[in-house]
């Protein structure tokens, strides 16, 4: 089949959302499960495979494949984390905790820290936004300091743990496509984006220097921090993620039923929200691995990796194609999860025809999705924090220094050879 007509499924399913979503003027209101659906229909309509059976046994082996159901098992997991711990208490408490410790004339590197630790917590971006931006406008407004300056700090970040979390749905999706461990993809990821994180503190402490608000935190109760603590600590250690969410949502047990924070069918609806909380990307995580498999088994993936990796001489160009690829996915998606399990098939292949190390690509895949989704102003963090501080998506993008200093670093990252260690 011609390489073109093979890719165009793909083609299609960003056609269809971009433009539906451009002419609803809103990026989140056209559902991205329907486009795959739509364009996974018009592939299997395009191939040449003799029965309808045989067409359809194809979509099935990618939506079936073992990194897909993985990648399910992970995020039906990670939900139930999720959904348990923030009715048990911990986001509270994890909220209170970092308010408690930020330091008057260092209100802007405070918030910025808390953002960080709090993202690394939960494992989502918006989760954070929601829950440190209504705070942390409200003091700016009261103190007479920059919302759009106060918001953007606390919207950056929450792009720190959406990067590095071990509950990332974005960690998770990059390391299964890749398959490398989500300790390692952590260690390379840390030693690109740190640099970053360091820069943007030192120029919060710069700026903060002329203010000193006094911030008011809530209750601190630390026993509600432990499943976070145990989640991270254990997931550094190298546990298997699915062992470590397990000894997580049974931790938000033991401590819920201990506070009385929910009863025994309420604990059970909490897992049950989290989960439903993932549908959606289950559902565009199957129809994508099968939409995928069909444009592999029309010679589509062996097309553009040709096409992409023409002119590279090397490792460098390699991982540039990879940066460009999930990049303009998530343009054309608005969500960071979605463009990589979009492209990770695809970066898979040029990794291993490259030579890559599979930890280094996964990081480069998770760290351009989030550059991106920072700073376009129809994603949804920027949606969700200019609705909430009440200003506008545009005038938050011009002080998000974290995202912007996170993809220079992952762009000398890869021009520099580091980690030397696993580039």
């Amino acid at each position: 089949m011609n390489g073109w007509l093979a890719l165009s499924p793909l083609a299609l399913f960003l056609c269809i959302y971009l433009i539906s979503s451009v002419v609803a003027a809103d990026f989140y209101k056209v559902p991205i499960a329907a486009a795959f659906l739509l364009a996974s229909a018009y592939a299997l309509l395009i191939t040449r495979a003799g029965s309808t059976e045989k067409k359809i046994a194809i979509f099935s082996e990618g939506a079936g494949n073992g990194n897909v159901l993985m990648m399910i098992w992970i995020f039906v997991l990670a939900g139930a984390f999720a959904g348990t711990a923030k009715d048990m208490g911990a986001i509270d408490a994890s909220v209170n905790f970092a308010l408690s410790i930020l330091p008057g004339k260092f209100i802007y590197a405070g918030l910025f820290l808390a953002s960080c630790f709090i993202s690394m917590a939960i494992g989502t971006s918006v989760g954070t936004v929601v829950a440190l931006v209504p705070m942390a406008s409200g003091i700016a407004a009261e103190a007479g300091m920059d919302v759009a300056f106060v918001t953007a700090i606390v919207t950056g970040g929450a792009f720190f743990g959406d990067n590095l979390s071990f509950i990332s749905d974005t960690t998770i999706a990059a390391t299964r496509t890749q398959g490398c461990t989500m300790s390692d993809k952590f260690r390379v990821n840390i030693g690109i984006v740190a640099p970053a994180a360091l820069i943007v503190t030192v120029i919060y402490v710069f700026y903060g220097l002329s203010e000193n608000i006094a911030v008011q935190a809530g209750e601190i109760d630390g026993v509600k921090l432990i499943p976070y603590l145990l989640v991270i600590g254990l997931a550094i250690a190298g546990i298997n993620v699915v062992t470590v969410l397990l000894v997580g949502i049974v931790a938000n047990a033991v401590i819920g039923f201990s506070y009385g924070a929910f009863s025994w069918v309420e604990w059970l609806a909490s897992i049950g929200d989290g989960i439903g909380s993932m549908g959606e990307l289950i559902i565009v995580t199957m129809l994508a691995g099968g939409m995928l498999e069909v444009i592999r088994h029309n010679g589509g993936l062996d097309f553009i990796i040709s096409g992409l990796t023409r002119r590279i001489s090397g490792k460098r160009g390699a991982e540039f194609s990879i940066a460009a690829l999930v990049s303009m996915a998530n343009l054309c998606t608005a969500n960071n999860t979605i463009a990589i399990i979009t492209t990770g098939r695809i970066a898979k292949d040029i990794s291993e025809k490259y030579g890559l190390d599979p930890r280094k690509t996964a990081s480069i895949l998770d760290t351009f999705s989030c550059l991106v989704q920072g700073l376009i102003p129809y994603g949804a963090q920027l949606l969700m924090a200019s609705g909430l501080s009440g200003v506008s998506g545009i005038s938050i993008m011009g002080f998000m220094y974290y995202p912007f200093l996170m993809g220079l670093c992952a762009i000398l990252s890869i021009l520099f050879r580091y980690p030397r260690r696993f580039s």
